[in-house]
């Protein structure tokens, strides 16, 4: 019998072979300046292709800016231009090559963009040191290490709705099946979401109707950009860790709802990420309730995310209805033959690459 693992899902008219995903994780790798700014390069190419050749059903490119100023860090990649497009090709060739379904998320950082790279200690990025002036809903900083924003004009929100569109766009020519936007950690979307970071008196802030207007306009138009048979996903984070002032649990499911109407597939389930001092009591699947409890008050389907990293615990979330796919980050880091060890474990077929079949013949 095939495991819940390696049941293959359908998403529109995709079909991903197994539910053991690859989540979105930055790698600050991409040329700063240039006209190679934002494009995937060699390291990009090695550090996919080596997940692909590992096995999961469908790869998430690491968020992904959709303009120059919505980049986390001068490092992230982009696909706000046609340059960028070219190199992304490397990435998606070799993961259908690899009979991995290849996804991208594109982001906007919001107010925490133009900071340093993780490797360079990740402080704010004054625009003498090549950073540039972050923009958000409200004119408030991440934290005191961060730059005050600039408050977007509803006319340029209405441009970051365009930008995710064009995106999402120039994602379908650059070879992905499967979009996700970033919703979550703080990034614009979220910043957008909470009432912690959201205090505008207009269209855009408030209420929750009012605050969840911009996620729902840019899955109208990411929808109306790729067709009806092209996966969107959302990855939202279900709460700010400060309820009842933060975003919360009970508007996520709103929101799951909500976006579900509007076109949605799935919804990639994280937490946390928009107050610098949230209380997050991290543990093995500490975020699988949530993307349970979305999947059973909604009927969306859900990915798990959250230190999974043993087998049998991931084959349990799926069994016991936790979720429909599993996303790994940092186990796929550390080894990204996870997956093709996950079916020998569960007694599944799932071949090595023709090139490593030797490597099946074990010695007597």
């Amino acid at each position: 019998m095939t495991s819940n693992l390696f049941t293959s899902i359908a998403l529109r008219g995709t079909t991903v072979p197994n539910r053991i995903w690859m989540a979105p994780m930055c790698q600050y790798s991409a040329e700063a300046t240039g006209p190679a700014t934002g494009v995937p390069n060699d390291w990009h190419v090695q550090h996919y292709g080596a997940r692909a050749t590992g096995g999961p059903g469908l790869i998430l490119v690491e968020a992904t800016a959709v303009a120059p100023e919505g980049r986390i860090s001068p490092y992230d990649l982009g696909i706000w231009n046609d340059a960028q497009v070219e190199g992304h090709r490397r990435l998606t060739a070799f993961m259908r090559d690899q009979g991995v379904v290849p996804g991208i998320q594109i982001a906007h950082a919001g107010r925490k963009a133009s900071t340093d790279s993780e490797a360079h200690g990740g402080g704010s990025l004054d625009p003498d040191r090549g950073g540039w002036e972050p923009v958000a809903p409200s004119a408030i900083a991440f934290s005191g290490g961060h730059a005050v924003p600039h408050e977007l004009s509803a006319d340029e929100v209405r441009g970051v709705v365009t930008a995710f569109a064009d995106a999402a766009r120039r994602s379908l020519d650059a070879g992905y099946e499967v979009i996700e936007v970033h919703a979550a950690h703080g990034y614009l979307l979220h910043e957008f979401l909470s009432p912690v970071s959201n205090r505008r008196e207009d269209a855009y802030g408030g209420d929750f109707e009012n605050r969840a207007r911009l996620p729902l306009e840019i899955a109208d138009a990411v929808r109306a950009t790729v067709g009806e048979q092209v996966p969107v996903l959302f990855r939202l984070s279900a709460t700010d860790w400060i309820e009842p002032e933060g975003w919360t649990a009970d508007q996520t499911v709103r929101l799951a709802a909500l976006l579900r109407e509007h076109g949605v597939d799935l919804i990639d389930v994280s937490t946390g990420g928009n107050v610098p001092d949230a209380r997050i009591p991290s543990g093995p699947g500490y975020q699988v309730p949530f993307a349970e409890r979305i999947r059973h008050e909604t009927g969306m389907p859900t990915g798990a995310v959250g230190i999974i990293t043993e087998v049998q615990q991931a084959e349990k979330i799926l069994a016991d209805g936790g979720a429909d796919v599993v996303l790994l980050g940092r186990e796929l880091l550390r080894n990204p033959y996870w997956p093709r060890q996950a079916a020998h474990e569960l007694g599944d077929p799932h071949p090595l690459p023709r090139q490593y079949r030797r490597a099946e013949r074990r010695p007597a």
